[in-house]
């Protein structure tokens, strides 16, 4: 009787197993203030999401702007701002990095403080988080 209820429960683990999906983690990479870049990434990432989704799998997806591209994430700005604020609504597993040497750059260069977009979190280097997270198994996509 032991050995029927062991194996039931390993079964229904294993079945249960593969009907959660596969996780994808993808970086998308922006370096250029370029609306049609922007938006292209935006689209992306909602065609990437919905695909999976369709699927049954789940995607992890971090947008990394650094350089001009790091336009993409200032609040005076991004002409994508209304686009990031709905899509972070929309996909959970969705964030956004904002390179710290560039912001820090634009900072001195304004003399001022840049506000960034609330869904914007800043990392010490948008070159290196690319490096990281490639080295952590994520699909990197430069649209």
């Amino acid at each position: 009787m032991k050995i029927v209820a062991a194996s039931l429960l390993a079964l229904s683990l294993a079945t249960g197993a593969l009907a959660e999906g596969k996780t994808h983690r993808i970086v998308f990479h922006v370096d250029e203030n370029d609306a049609q870049v922007m938006n292209m990434t935006l689209n992306n990432v909602a065609n990437v999401t919905r695909y999976y989704e369709s699927q049954g799998d789940d995607a992890v997806i971090e947008v990394v702007a650094y350089g001009p591209g790091l336009a993409m994430l200032l609040a005076d700005e991004s002409p994508v701002a209304d686009r990031i604020s709905v899509m972070s609504l929309e996909i959970d597993n969705l964030s956004f990095a904002a390179c710290g040497n560039t912001y820090n750059a634009m900072n001195a260069k304004a003399g001022k403080e840049l506000d960034l977009l609330d869904e914007a979190g800043i990392v010490t280097s948008g070159v290196v988080r690319l490096i990281e997270l490639q080295e952590q198994g994520y699909a990197y996509v430069r649209p």
